[in-house]
């Protein structure tokens, strides 16, 4: 069993570029699981809040039930669900999954390559994660599913060919950005270098690559690390008019807060520089359908 062509080929609800990451995010975390505990079966009543959890944080903004990736990723041949009385599952309807004792684990066959093949778990987690989200987000999502991707010997797990050609197609958009924008943050103009290499400058994708997002300097800015994050997470985002949007959503208090987030909202991007080519409207309308958190902050 192919068992790498079964998780990349996940069915998922798609329309107009629109995320749905409910089942990636549910394998993540059923990994997570499976590294603690092999035998242990994930009563829905017990992990309901722990999936909610995730797909408000990294899911796109708007509604949506933990019911859902619960119950479909039976579908795939990836996943099982048993109730009380030993059936299948329920159905994706709350009450029926709660009511009945509804517990799900990982397919007997792959809990079975799992664990006669260790290192298949971090080529699994790669791949879900270079496939549905951008690589700023990855620590993040790996500690809240609680993902180990290190090895026993505290070497890291080899990279999948998905996450290798990510790094090698980041590193050429990164040098791309790195001029257009002249080697500055557009959100915040930080600008930094230990002798000739810059660093805490990074190349973000607008419209991320797993979502048909090109390589091309229409879809990237340069942006510090924290910016970038920031960005990845819906925070921050561009208004038709390329100037920085500030999610209502967030939250943060004291000086640090509000001179690096609160008061960017309104402010134009800086860059890029005249010849380049500057974010196109397509991939911020994206961003801001896809990524950006709620509605814009009100400027200063």
């Amino acid at each position: 069993m192919d068992w790498m062509e079964r998780v990349r080929n996940l069915r998922q609800w798609s329309q107009n570029g629109a995320r749905a990451p409910h089942k990636p995010l549910l394998m993540l975390y059923a990994l997570g699981r499976f590294q603690q505990d092999a035998d242990a079966a994930l009563r829905f009543t017990s992990v309901e809040g722990d999936l909610a959890r995730l797909l408000e944080d990294f899911g796109p903004n708007r509604k949506t039930s933990a019911a859902y990736p619960f119950h479909h990723l039976t579908s795939d041949g990836v996943w099982e669900v048993r109730t009380d009385t030993g059936s299948g599952s329920p159905g994706s309807a709350v009450g029926e999954l709660r009511s009945s004792g509804a517990a799900g684990r990982l397919a007997p066959g792959l809990r079975a390559a799992l664990s006669s093949e260790p290192a298949l778990l971090g080529r699994l987690a790669h791949l879900l994660l270079d496939s549905h989200f951008p690589p700023s987000l990855h620590p993040d999502i790996t500690a809240a599913v609680g993902l180990d991707l290190e090895a026993g010997d505290g070497t890291a797990v080899l990279l999948g060919e998905v996450a290798k050609e990510t790094r090698r197609r980041n590193a050429e958009l990164r040098a791309k950005v790195l001029v257009a924008y002249e080697y500055r943050c557009a959100f915040c103009g930080f600008s930094g270098s230990i002798g000739h290499t810059p660093v805490g400058l990074e190349a973000a994708h607008v419209r991320w690559w797993a979502f048909d997002g090109p390589d091309h300097l229409a879809n990237g800015l340069c942006l510090c690390s924290l910016h970038h994050k920031l960005f990845d997470q819906g925070v921050l985002g561009l208004s038709e008019q390329r100037r920085i949007m500030v999610s209502r959503e967030f939250i943060g208090d004291g000086r640090a807060a509000r001179g690096q987030v609160h008061d960017l909202s309104g402010q134009p991007l800086m860059g890029p520089q005249p010849g380049s080519d500057p974010v196109h409207p397509e991939h911020i309308a994206w961003h801001t359908r896809q990524v950006f958190r709620g509605e814009p902050r009100l400027a200063a």
